[in-house]
């Protein structure tokens, strides 16, 4: 039988070219370029209708410009929340990604493994789930912060009077102890006696930070204690009506402006803004303005510049003003700018890393980028347009801006020319194909080390999978309701308690436990210090002094009569 060229041809295109393992190639580019964002800046493409084409020319080259100076030219959605994204963290690597919304949950985000088809959080943390308690009710998120220099610990405030430490993976390390509401000098309290509303880590040291919340109180922390803060600030309130006391709204802490010690401002309900030395004296603040913002309004945005010298506020009365620490007295600069503050009250406001701009968002769901000297937008682009834009923040080392917005999503504004690292090594990768063990509901763990009886530790330890693995990262597959294992072989592993991780010896529950060391005092002791001494006039029994100088006792005639006068009566 003879056979055509056409026949060749089908045959070869039927055929594979080759065996084994194929390298399937992913062009990067490609991928970067589906990420480019249509709208840059509204306020120029606005103003490039109105003018002439010559004119157009010249705003367009001007957005080429704005696009090399600012990284806002493409745009990778995050969406992990069905709730508003209130705040946004990330390690000062800018490889991991922790979001907290009013969904009570934080998400955790590993961006050095994600690929384009798997943008999603590793791991799900609910802080009020990570110990068994009586209280099992869950707060809304205020604010994520990511300790300093090695980015190993991670703050979090919630809608409660304790703030909370956890690991950069979300295994919660301390809850910082809460003050006692009945005292009413907040002064003697050992922690805060009603909500915490933000806080703030020291600039260079990892082991201290600040809090403030509405019971009108700053307090000063020390990460190793937790069941007392180091120094208490009360802030007295000088506005009529509200009886010295007020609600602390937002906080900062950064390097001071001449470059010794630091500086902490914070702003209150009072409408006051208040400046303080890093190292005290806190007996009264180094700068004061009672009439900052507008009374009885929420200044939901602060900001220190990284060197120290302006302090940026964003105001519930619709204005966002620019103070200078050196002459902390008036406002350098004043702008118009609608607040998102009375419906998210963690609206925040941002310098750029080198101060050189201003990032915020709006009610109309718009990235602002303002300049510091005179305020005025130098671009406006939009990101989850009829959503409003409640939290941002601008890594340093990779060059990105994070946004998160009150319709769950958030977002990364980067240039493949400016940015490094985050959404461009997630979209250097091929994207990854979907199979059917990836669905978690038709994958059955054959654990060989749970089927021979030894624990499994979902971290990642001894006789337990790799830190890495699906298991560790998803801990509850495959468990009932009550967090019992479905395989009848594997034995139940208790909750871990912050008490079971170690075994804390007797210096530890002296130093960390207030008033433990009373155990080892003698009470009949501790009872004859209040004993007047000879020639001292006694402070409980000075009344019969006059009326009995001599202690008249009850004289028994025998031991039986004692005994029968000290029985109960029936």
């Amino acid at each position: 039988m003879d056979f055509s060229a056409e026949d060749d041809d089908a045959m070869r295109e039927f055929m594979p070219s080759g065996f084994g393992k194929k390298n399937s190639g992913v062009d990067v580019e490609a991928q970067i370029e589906r990420c480019r964002r249509k709208t840059v800046d509204e306020n120029k493409q606005a103003a490039a209708k109105e003018e002439s084409d010559k004119d157009s020319d010249d705003d367009d080259s001007d957005d080429e410009d704005d696009e090399d100076e600012f990284p806002v030219s493409h745009e990778l959605l995050i969406k992990t929340h069905e709730r508003p994204v209130t705040t946004i963290s990330l390690d000062p690597s800018g490889t991991r990604l922790v979001t907290g919304s009013t969904d009570c949950t934080l998400k955790i985000h590993d961006l050095s493994s994600l690929t384009p088809t798997t943008i999603r959080a590793f791991k799900t943390v609910d802080p009020f789930q990570t110990k068994p308690s009586a209280d099992t009710t869950s707060h809304a998120i205020h604010q994520v912060l990511f300790s300093p220099l090695s980015g190993s610990q991670l703050l979090v405030i919630t809608a409660n009077p304790q703030a909370r430490l956890f690991s950069r993976d979300g295994d919660m390390i301390a809850e910082y102890v809460k003050g006692d509401m009945y005292l009413r000098d907040k002064l003697n309290t050992k922690g805060h006696t009603s909500e915490v509303t933000c806080a703030a880590w020291h600039p260079t040291n990892r082991e201290r930070f600040v809090t403030a919340g509405t019971d009108s109180t700053v307090r000063l922390w020390d990460v190793n204690k937790r069941m007392k803060q180091e120094q208490v600030v009360v802030h007295k309130s000088k506005a009529a009506g509200s009886a010295g006391m007020t609600r602390m709204t937002a906080i900062a802490w950064s390097a001071a402006a001449d470059g010794n010690g630091s500086v902490i401002v914070s702003a209150a309900l009072d409408g006051s803004l208040v400046m303080w030395g890093g190292d005290g004296p806190w007996h009264r603040p180094a700068g004061e303005i009672r009439n900052a913002h507008t009374n009885d309004t929420w200044t939901s945005g602060l900001d220190i510049s990284p060197d120290g010298r302006l302090v940026i506020t964003r105001g519930g009365d619709d204005t966002i003003k620019l103070w200078d620490t050196r002459k902390f007295k008036t406002p350098v600069n004043t702008t118009t700018h609608p607040s998102t503050s009375s419906q998210y009250p963690t609206s925040n406001i941002k310098f750029s890393p080198n101060a050189a701009s201003v990032i915020t968002g709006s009610e109309t769901g718009h990235l602002h980028i303002l300049n510091p000297a005179t305020l005025r937008p130098e671009l406006v682009t939009p990101v989850t347009p009829g959503s409003p834009l409640i939290t941002v923040n601008w890594h340093p080392k990779i060059n990105q801006i994070f946004t998160g917005s009150a319709n769950g999503q958030t977002t990364i504004l980067f240039s493949p020319t400016l940015s490094t690292a985050g959404a461009l090594t997630i979209l250097s990768k091929a994207p990854k194909k979907r199979h059917l063990d990836d669905n978690a509901d038709f994958t059955t763990d054959m654990d060989p080390l749970g089927m021979a009886g030894d624990a499994v530790n979902p971290g990642g330890g001894k006789g337990g999978p790799p830190a890495g693995s699906f298991t560790a990262r998803h801990p509850t597959v495959g468990l009932t309701a009550s967090g019992r294992s479905r395989d009848p072989r594997r034995p139940h592993i208790p909750q871990t308690t912050p008490f079971a991780k170690n075994t804390p010896d007797q210096k530890y529950v002296m130093e960390q436990i207030e008033g433990s060391d009373m155990r080892d005092e003698d009470p009949r002791e501790a009872l004859l210090k209040y004993a007047p001494k000879e020639g001292e006039k006694a402070i409980f029994t000075g009344a019969w002094e006059k009326t009995q100088p001599k202690a008249i006792y009850k004289d028994y005639d025998s031991d039986e009569d004692e005994r029968n006068s000290k029985r109960t009566k029936r």
